[in-house]
């Protein structure tokens, strides 16, 4: 292939963004498709520091990142989720006459605490095959924002009590650190019969069991909510809009 035609392959590769955190239930701008996937060998914790979205500097909340489950074991004494390593999200296709302008929006603001890009292979189903589409071609990498273990805002593993006591204290310009889980929660629920993410669903359960107590309501807790299965959400129901960031 010519150096020519390399240049003009690669102008009509999609660039195709996986969100796994925010991303899936604010999505980036200019999207012109949208297909739920997932990725192998990763798991996605709270383990990221939120200074500028869901806490402040002097406070800061968490949020989620992705890390290779091998790297995360080093971590995870304290975790007793050791067996999730499959993480669902969703494969945005960005309008190619804007992939500059939402790069430039995704670095400067929604991941500019502390996430690096990688490209990533991502999967999917789609009639019982195990294969992931836009417009018909197959994804075999998608761009990711992952809050690596050695930047600065990477806190590691915490005891689920002692993550859902900060989370639930937590606030910040994008609002009370609790409600991004909410969202995340039912957003993950929403992705597909099979989506499942048991660490976020016990936080979840946990944080609402803490409005309970601290707030006398009963709890809002789905009776499925550790099994991934939908409830409480109708797929394709709108959000209310905030300014959320860290992570995608």
């Amino acid at each position: 292939m010519s150096t020519e035609d390399s240049a003009l392959a690669a102008a009509r590769e999609p660039y195709i963004v996986f969100g796994y955190g925010s991303l899936i239930f604010k999505p980036p701008p200019h999207v012109k498709s949208e297909i739920p996937g997932f990725l192998k060998g990763y798991v996605r914790r709270f383990a990221q520091a939120s200074h500028d979205h869901r806490g402040t500097p002097e406070k800061p909340g968490r949020v989620v990142t992705l890390i290779h489950k091998e790297e995360w074991d080093i971590f995870s004494a304290s975790d007793p989720f050791p067996d999730d390593d499959v993480v669902w999200g969703v494969a945005y296709e960005i309008d190619p006459d804007y992939a500059a302008e939402v790069r430039d929006y995704l670095v400067d603001y929604r991941e500019k605490d502390g996430y690096t890009l990688e490209r990533i292979d991502i999967h999917g189903y789609e009639q019982g095959h195990e294969k992931i589409l836009i417009r018909g071609y197959p994804i075999v990498q998608a761009y990711c924002y992952v809050g690596k273990s050695d930047n600065p805002s990477f806190i590691g593993s915490e005891p689920i009590e002692e993550l859902s006591q900060h989370i639930w204290r937590s606030v910040g310009p994008s609002g009370p650190n609790k409600d991004y889980v909410y969202r995340l929660a039912n957003a993950v629920r929403s992705l597909a019969p099979e989506s499942h993410d048991s660490h976020l669903f016990a936080l979840e359960t946990r944080l609402k069991e803490l409005d309970a107590e601290r707030l006398g309501k009963p709890p809002d807790v789905a009776p499925n909510s550790t099994t991934g299965q939908p409830a409480n959400m109708v797929q394709g129901t709108t959000m209310p809009p905030d300014d959320d960031g860290g992570m995608t």
